[in-house]
C-alpha cells in the first residue's frame, strides 16, 4: 500500500498539479495586490475620493455599554463591500484576459499535421480488380 501510494504521488501528473496550486495562490496574492493597491485607488479617485467599501445601508445602530464596550453590534446591508467585489471582478478578468491574450500572441503556432498520402480512389481500385478478373 505505501509502495502504490509513493508511485501515486510521484506520478507527473500530481507533481504538475501541486506546482500549479502553488503558483496560482502567488498569482492570486499579485493580481489582488495590484487589484487592491493600484487599481481600487485609481477607482476611488475617479469616483470624487469614495471608498466604496464604506457604504452600507444600517438596519440597526450597535448599541454601547457606559464603559464603551459593544453590548449589540451593529446591523448593516454592506452594499459597498459587494461593489468592490464586482469591481475586482471586473479588473481581475481583464487583467487575466490580457495575460491569456499576450500568451497565445507569444506561443509558437502549431503548423498543421502533413496530410497523408492519397492512395487510389475506389473507381481506380474497381478498375483494377476488373482488369486483373479479366487476364
Amino acid at each position: 500500500m505505501l509502495k502504490e501510494f509513493k508511485n501515486f504521488i510521484m506520478t507527473g501528473n500530481v507533481i504538475d498539479l501541486a506546482v500549479a496550486v502553488i503558483l496560482a495562490g502567488a498569482v492570486g496574492l499579485v493580481v489582488n495586490g495590484f487589484v487592491n493597491d493600484i487599481m481600487m485607488p485609481i477607482v476611488g479617485y475617479f469616483a470624487g475620493g469614495m471608498d466604496f467599501a464604506d457604504m452600507k445601508l444600517v438596519l440597526s445602530e450597535a448599541v454601547v455599554a457606559a464603559d464603551g464596550t459593544v453590548e449589540t453590534p451593529e446591523s448593516a446591508v454592506r452594499y459597498g463591500a459587494w461593489i468592490n467585489s464586482l469591481i475586482n471582478l471586473v479588473i481581475v478578468g481583464f487583467v487575466l484576459f490580457m495575460i491569456v491574450k499576450s500568451y497565445n500572441k507569444v506561443r509558437k503556432k502549431e503548423e498543421p499535421a502533413p496530410e497523408p498520402p492519397k492512395g487510389p480512389t475506389q473507381e481506380e481500385l474497381l478498375a483494377e480488380i476488373r482488369d486483373l478478373l479479366k487476364k
